[in-house]
């Protein structure tokens, strides 16, 4: 108990303000696990989830803090929704892992499954809106919930070992770290502000990934009788070439 008390009231003092430790640790983990996630290894999901866990005190900040910190339900609910979706990830990759170290081999989602991921983003994100202003959630509520639409796509994306995914938490990046800011949560912005380069990176490696990963190729005939001497006619002796 007086771990967790700990905890929940530890801050880091920073030029005259302080950081929330839960908050600075949360995006720890979650570097480790995009990191992990670059690299294709097992382990990137069940420390994601750490990170998840920690992460959704902090932004339920109301009922885990100051009765006066905002609340951002689709920062929040995305942490619930990391977890149940990092269960699927984590037991696809582990099925999937290979002899090489790598749990799964990048590949690229194709047009009709890149449709669909955007369709969904902003269909999500207008259905949304108006759930998130209803429970009062921060200010623009539409950036919150393009923040949690944007997670879960990249999130399953991931699972699936699709390339693409990354240029999805570039899109969540470009509003999450604005409306971090608004809010007063420095320390997920400034993270999220370097997960914006990083995703780049990760674009590229999975995309090389892809490119140098070589297709299964069958090098046994099928026809046993392939490398036997030819023979000619059904005889019993063979047609010999000069």
């Amino acid at each position: 108990m007086d771990f967790l008390r700990w905890l929940f009231e530890a801050q880091i003092p920073v030029a005259g303000s302080s950081l929330l430790l839960r908050e600075v640790l949360g995006n720890i983990f979650g570097l480790l696990s995009a990191l992990g996630g670059m690299r294709r290894k097992v382990w990137a999901w069940p420390v994601g989830i750490i990170g998840n866990l920690l992460l959704l005190t902090v932004f339920l900040g109301s009922l885990f803090g100051s009765a006066s910190t905002a609340n951002l339900l689709g920062q929040a609910g995305r942490q619930i929704m990391f977890i149940a979706v990092a269960v699927y990830g984590w037991n696809r990759w582990r099925a999937a892992r290979n002899g090489t170290g790598s749990a799964i081999t990048p590949q690229w989602a194709g047009a009709k499954a890149r449709v669909g991921l955007v369709a969904a983003l902003l269909l999500g994100t207008v259905a949304l809106t108006p759930v998130f202003a209803a429970l009062g959630s921060y200010e623009p509520v539409w950036a919150d919930a393009w923040t949690f639409v944007g997670s879960l796509l990249a999130t399953y994306g991931m699972a699936r070992g699709w390339v693409e995914f990354w240029l999805i938490w570039v899109a969540v990046d470009i509003v999450g770290v604005p409306l971090l800011f608004s809010a007063g949560y420095y320390a997920s912005a400034f993270m999220y502000l370097f997960y914006g380069g990083f995703t780049l990176v990760g674009f590229f490696v999975w995309w090389r990934a892809n490119a140098l990963a070589k297709p299964e190729v069958q090098t046994l005939h099928p026809d046993p009788r392939i490398g036997q001497p030819a023979q000619a006619g059904g005889g019993d002796e063979p047609v010999r070439v000069p």
